[in-house]
């Protein structure tokens, strides 16, 4: 009897009651990234509540509650001038500059929050929530609306451009010197790699709707003699020829059976001793310790008709498969692993 009444005063609800309301936390952020906070505050470095609030249109009531909101969850600062920025938010909340990644929080508020809403639905039914429900294709249905189109594009190049930086620095690029991004969006990953490796050229290959997409962003990097767009699907037309295949947050989009047709293909068009490059939020092996990996996978279950995240175990076995020799697996950055195997 005296056991039980010590753990029961040693175990508390916080952590359940934390998690039940994280949501609170999260629809802070994206109104805040809505609503241009970090920009605002980045162009006029800080700013008393009174005006900051006239310039976003707040009204009163909420304003400093949601302000001070900021402040206690890291996102803010509050001191000599008013509110102003934290570095964090300086460098990637900041609407004008090239890290910024407000367009992956934007994304996840106007697409991702509500169909986390159906996320019994989709448990019990094993059906997306997303614009893949009525269709059954989660990519034409995605693309058909040009705005929504823009922003999952934004979205992408803000959640790669970390992944095309380490790309850059953990893969030996001197060997190799043609490169395809499969599903590349707006070429983030390519241009990452063009910019660090001059000797490198390419092609980003997506649907055709991304064309102009994909070429406005490498114009914009000065790569159009380097990185070419080529329009396709990639499970009914032939790859374009390179000694590379990188396939980043692309196999969780489908079940196994498409990965292992992806991978296949990609072996059959690779010359002897070409790579391919998988990378994406693996879950590990155990399967309990990377919680945001394996929320990543629900994730894909509300989004795509077949979609999941995956172990390394689990990518090594399909790339062996296809034929691969497995050269290594590692950390790249921001939450991602990076899966490396070789032509034999």
């Amino acid at each position: 009897m005296e056991l039980e009444q010590e753990t029961e005063v040693a175990v508390a609800p916080e952590g359940i009651l934390r998690i039940g309301s994280g949501f609170w936390a999260s629809k802070a952020l994206m109104s805040a990234v809505e609503l241009g906070v970090f920009t605002e505050l980045a162009q006029s470095g800080a700013l008393e509540l009174h005006e900051l609030s006239r310039r976003l249109g707040l009204h009163r009531r909420g304003a400093r509650d949601f302000m001070d909101a900021l402040v206690a969850l890291g996102l803010l600062r509050r001191g000599v001038g008013g509110y102003h920025n934290t570095p964090e938010s300086a460098r990637f909340l900041d609407r004008r500059r090239r890290t910024y990644i407000g367009s992956v929080v934007l994304m996840a508020g106007e697409r991702l929050y509500p169909s986390w809403g159906r996320l019994t639905q989709a448990l019990q039914s094993g059906l997306p929530q997303s614009e893949a429900a009525g269709s059954g294709d989660y990519f034409n249905g995605l693309y058909s609306d040009p705005g929504k189109l823009r922003l999952f594009l934004q979205a992408m190049t803000a959640f790669s451009l970390r992944a095309g930086a380490a790309l850059a620095a953990k893969f030996p690029w001197i060997r190799y010197h043609r490169l395809v991004d499969l599903g590349t969006a707006q070429g983030a990953v390519p241009v990452e790699l063009a910019l660090v490796h001059p000797h490198l050229t390419g092609y980003g290959f997506d649907l055709p709707v991304v064309r102009p997409m994909f070429e406005e962003y490498v114009r914009s990097h000065g790569l159009e003699d380097r990185l070419q767009f080529v329009a396709g699907n990639f499970f009914t037309d032939p790859l374009p020829p390179a000694d590379v295949y990188i396939l980043g947050h692309l196999l969780h989009d489908w079940d196994g059976e498409g990965r292992r047709v992806l991978l296949a293909k990609a072996h059959a068009a690779l010359p002897a001793g070409g790579a391919v490059i998988v990378y994406d939020t693996l879950i590990d092996d155990g399967r309990c310790q990377n919680a945001f990996a394996l929320l990543m996978s629900l994730n894909m279950l509300l989004q795509t008709p077949g979609g999941s995240e995956y172990t390394a175990r689990e990518c090594a076995g399909w790339l062996q498969q296809a034929g691969f020799r497995l050269l290594r697996t590692e950390p790249l950055a921001g939450g991602d692993t990076m899966i490396v195997a070789i032509k034999q």
